[in-house]
């Protein structure tokens, strides 16, 4: 009986405990926080100080608590195609209103996310452009398909969004969308993170410009991404082919394949690999490369002698804004708005640039004289210096004394527009640089070899030469930015893109072949 009621006791312990320790309803308890779901490729250490801070914010400002759950599905390749498949179901399932099929609306809660934050402008441009669905019942009452934003307009005041960024433009990009799908948060500029003791080594000075991971003495020292599996590298690709042009643009991406030491399937893995000696340089986001330049400091030394170095080559950086959105039908508009007028504010500003105000759970001295904010306190972030590049035009002028990186992406971005031909750089370098990477290399070690012999100039076309491409009505078409519209709208459809990419492959293959045969004496008349 007794070792049934200390069983009994045990339990009622157990059960109670919950119920003792349950906040008390009197007037000085905590109300329980808010929470908004956030998808984000963000890294936690970005999560993590745009949670508390946003919390710190909201109970200042709110009177109450907010929780963020953040979503990292992967990249924001990745999240696209989540939201894609969401918002699809969702239309399918009735939650959208098409009595006016041109801006369909769908009821609060009718998705699960309520923002989207990080990425490209290009990403957040096709939230903007939304999901097409079909078999859907129109206001007609007949069946047929719609588009579908996925994003919606938080609509602030436009003496606002001045106040926030003053001109609407950073080179030949914007800070935010006009009719307000996206709002830029922080800038990413794309630049080379090389080390400083490879380059000393090869005899090289370091990279200023893009052109010089064209030179051959880098061969097998460069760390790359695949345009195919990274939407960031894609961006750096483009801003490359647009800054150099057609013909100069395709060789250089040519010649830094021939460099490479391999292509990687996501873009943090270059400036690690450089900062650990395994190749002279690569392409990086800024923060990937001037965070990984901070890593590897030792106490007390100065960055400009890190081993490893970053550089926005300037005039040729393409500076994009790094945005939040409203999701469409999103469980917590309201929440949802007041997060964005948080990231303009210029506590979540100093989150990108300031010095940490801890290290190591104890204060940091570095950040003693970090401004304070409305609040009193100290800006900046708590634990983690994010290095990234605020987007606030206004907030460089008032505290750039401050910034860990004394950068201004304003004056390095490229006034070069994006040429559009962003849609050929997966397919083109998986064919001439990925899928015949060994050919690649060897073709291009035999063509700087063969530099001033009689068979150079034909062995450089074959390695720089383009295929044709035969379309689906039989037409064939070379491959010139004058006919790039007809060829990539017919790769849309999947079995001709398969295809093309198969013949292309061939063609460069075939092509490496013949350098190599041309530089060592052949004639390569069989190719």
């Amino acid at each position: 009986m007794v070792q049934r009621l200390l069983i009994f006791a045990v339990l009622l312990a157990i059960l109670g405990v919950p119920w003792l320790m349950r906040p008390s309803s009197g007037r000085g308890a905590a109300a329980p926080a808010r929470t908004i779901v956030v998808l984000t490729p963000h890294v936690p250490q970005i999560q993590r100080e745009f949670a508390s801070a946003f919390d710190r914010w909201h109970r200042r400002v709110h009177g109450e608590g907010v929780r963020i759950d953040w979503r990292q599905p992967g990249g924001t390749s990745e999240i696209m195609k989540v939201l894609e498949a969401h918002y699809q179901s969702a239309a399918k399932a009735g939650a959208f209103d098409f009595t006016d099929p041109s801006n369909p609306s769908c009821a609060v809660g009718a998705t699960a996310y309520d923002l989207m934050m990080g990425g490209g402008s290009y990403e957040f441009g096709k939230l903007k452009q939304g999901v097409k669905v079909a078999g859907l019942r129109l206001p007609s009452g007949q069946l047929g398909d719609a588009t579908i934003p996925m994003s919606v307009p938080a609509g602030f005041e436009q003496h606002t969004l001045d106040e926030w960024y003053g001109e609407n433009a950073i080179g030949s990009a914007q800070l935010y969308d006009p009719q307000q799908h996206w709002y830029g948060t922080a800038l990413s500029g794309f630049g080379i993170v090389y080390n400083r003791r490879i380059f000393e080594s090869l005899g090289l000075p370091e990279p200023t410009a893009f052109h010089d991971l064209g030179d051959p003495r880098l061969a097998g020292n460069l760390a790359l991404a695949d345009p195919r599996q990274s939407g960031s590298v894609t961006t750096t690709y483009d801003s490359i082919l647009s800054n150099y042009g057609w013909d100069r643009g395709w060789a250089l991406l040519r010649e830094m394949s021939g460099n490479a030491r391999y292509f990687a399937n996501s873009s943090p893995k270059p400036p690690i690999d450089v900062s650990h000696g395994e190749a002279a340089a690569g392409l990086a986001i800024d923060f990937y490369g001037r965070g990984q330049g901070q890593a590897v400091l030792r106490p007390g030394e100065d960055p400009a002698s890190s081993r490893v170095g970053y550089v926005d080559p300037k005039g040729a950086t393409f500076i994009d804004a790094d945005p939040v959105a409203m999701l469409r039908g999103g469980p917590n508009p309201v929440i949802a708005k007041r997060f964005i007028e948080f990231c303009l504010s210029d506590e979540a500003q100093a989150l990108w640039q300031f010095r940490a105000l801890e290290v190591d759970g104890r204060a940091n001295p570095a950040a003693s004289d970090n401004p304070r904010g409305t609040d009193g306190e100290r800006m900046g972030p708590q634990n983690y210096s994010l290095r990234r590049m605020p987007v606030k035009r206004e907030f460089y002028r008032r505290y750039s004394a401050y910034f860990i990186d004394r950068v201004d992406p304003f004056s390095v971005a490229s006034n070069t527009a994006p040429a559009g031909w962003r849609s050929a750089i997966p397919i083109m370098m998986g064919a001439f640089g990925i899928d015949n990477a060994d050919e690649c290399r060897r073709a291009w070690r035999a063509l700087n070899a063969c530099r001033g012999t009689p068979a150079y100039d034909q062995a450089r076309a074959a390695f720089f030469a383009f295929p044709p491409t035969t379309m689906p009505d039989g037409t064939v078409l070379e491959f010139t930015p004058q006919n790039l519209g007809k060829i990539s709208a017919a790769w849309k459809s999947p079995p001709f893109r398969t295809r093309c990419e198969v013949e292309y492959t061939r063609f460069f293959k075939d092509s490496y072949e013949r350098v190599e045969k041309l530089a060592t004496g052949g004639d390569g008349a069989s190719r």
